[in-house]
This record gives structure tokens, sequence and C-alpha cells, in this order.
């Protein structure tokens, strides 16, 4: 989770600070200023990486908050995929294993 929070916060940065590194689409249904997305991956991504840090103290509701973060980044990264199709991906692969694996590893109370 830190890894992907961390390459979130990085294309939000990226985003706002330099619009012309992105390709933009026209008429995309979900078309929103890309400042604004950069806003929204760079606190989201802030946000992943601050419950990603709280995993490691073993606590469930960390795990709970990560698989609800770890969806919420597949939709933003969604989202993304006109501006960013290849790395937009990547996330969501990278979400998918991050809510596989809090889904299936044993809790602390198990081990």
């Amino acid at each position: 989770m830190i890894f992907g929070g961390l390459m979130m916060l990085f294309a939000g940065i990226s985003a706002i600070a330099n619009d012309d590194v992105f390709v933009t689409t026209r008429n995309y249904a979900f078309e929103f200023d890309l400042t604004g997305w950069g806003w929204v991956h760079l606190i989201l991504g802030a946000v992943i990486v601050l419950a990603g840090a709280a995993l490691f103290q073993g606590s469930t509701w960390a795990r709970v908050v990560g698989v609800g973060l770890a969806g919420l980044s597949m939709i933003a990264n969604f989202l993304w995929i006109p501006y960013a199709p290849f790395w937009a991906m990547v996330l969501i692969a990278l979400d998918g294993f991050v809510i596989w694996a809090l889904c299936t590893a044993p809790s602390p109370s198990e081990r």
C-alpha cells in the first residue's frame, strides 16, 4: 500500500505542477480539470501511505480501511485512464493485489 500510495502521490504532484506532461482526451465522460485530478491523487495517495504505515502495527481497522482505500484508488485510477493509460492500469492491478492480500492474510489473533 505504501508503494501504491507513493506512486499516486507522485502522479498527483506531477499533474498539479506541470499539466502538459499528460495527454488530455476530448469528450471524456468524466472530464475534470487535470489539476483537480492531481489534487485527488495527491490527497488519496497521502492517505493510502498513512494507512499502509498503520498496517505495520497489525491492527484490524487498518486492514479494513486499507481495503476501502484500495477500492477508492482503483476507481480513481480507472477514471485516470485517459490521462495516463499504462500507469493507471498498473496501479489498478496493484490495488487488486493489495485488496487480495489484505483479505486473505491471517489476522493477528490467528497467528
